[in-house]
């Protein structure tokens, strides 16, 4: 806990700090005080940072830490909390080690025994969902698919069952590829919103169904620019069967023979055996 009027524990900790998403004025007064009071700040990538830091007055010395020094970094982290210096720890953009550089720097500083902080904030996921409509309970976070179409395409087809909205990232470079893999795996009458450069001066965030995503982004060169964040919507129900049942079968179906795992899929979600086989027919191609 905070002592006195400072914002950093008495022991050295790692802080965990969410960093706007674009807009500045996101940021929270006490993550400006963190990064201000600790004495490191190790960044994914020092010099879009430092343009940060600069914007906000503040001189903390950066290090970095991104996906190919993580471990090295980690090391480092963990001589200067040794050392008693309390470090911070963020991104380009939003909430660090979500789909993003971090996860395991925390964990080996877990490991080390010295506290992590999290200093909650922006979250482009989060951010995405709340204006995506979507009323169901929960969701499922992806995070980036695959670069190439044949692994995307296999990573969303072991979704397809997945009952509630599917959250995903992806970059100007690859956003319509990706989405024409979503709407060649998935049914075309599931809806999308696709969230593009949030909280920034261009942000766009739209809801449409997923068999007409392909068309809207080609209508203008504008939209295939910043990063996305899609938002899919679950699996749609079928008739006697529900999604849960069905992601249960999908997976027994691929280790057992259809008769069992029709008897252990009724046994575990409840659903009519007869359904569930006959689907299981469907899926093996009987």
């Amino acid at each position: 806990m905070a002592h006195g009027s400072s914002p950093l524990s008495s022991m050295p900790s790692l802080y965990v700090v969410a960093t706007p998403l674009g807009n500045l004025q996101d940021i929270s007064a006490r993550a400006q005080a963190v990064l201000a009071g600790v004495e490191v700040i190790a960044a994914e990538d020092t010099r879009h940072s430092q343009r940060l830091l600069d914007a906000l007055g503040i001189a903390t010395r950066l290090v970095a830490l991104h996906e190919h020094n993580e471990q090295a970094a980690a090391g480092q982290v963990i001589r200067m909390l040794q050392a008693g210096q309390h470090v911070a720890l963020i991104s380009d953009a939003g909430t660090p080690a979500i789909s993003d550089p971090g996860a395991r720097a925390v964990a080996r500083v877990r490991e080390a025994g010295f506290p992590v902080v999290p200093i909650p904030g922006p979250c482009a996921a989060i951010a995405a969902l709340s204006a995506a409509g979507f009323v169901d309970n929960g969701f499922h976070f992806v995070g980036f698919l695959p670069p190439k179409s044949a692994a995307r395409r296999a990573d969303i087809d072991a979704l397809r069952a997945v009952a509630v909205p599917l959250v995903f990232y992806e970059s100007p470079h690859r956003i319509v590829e990706c989405v024409a893999d979503l709407a060649a795996v998935l049914e075309a009458e599931r809806e999308i919103v696709i969230a593009r450069e949030l909280t920034k001066l261009f942000e766009q965030i739209v809801r449409v169904p997923l068999g007409d995503a392909a068309a809207w982004l080609a209508e203008d060169a504008n939209r295939v620019r910043g990063e996305f964040v899609l938002v899919v919507s679950g699996a749609p129900a079928r008739e006697g069967l529900d999604p849960q049942a069905e992601r249960v079968l999908a997976l027994l179906i691929a280790e057992l023979p259809v008769k069992t795992a029709a008897r252990l899929a009724a046994d575990i979600t409840g659903a009519p055996k007869n359904a569930l086989y006959a689907r299981a027919l469907e899926l093996r191609g009987d």
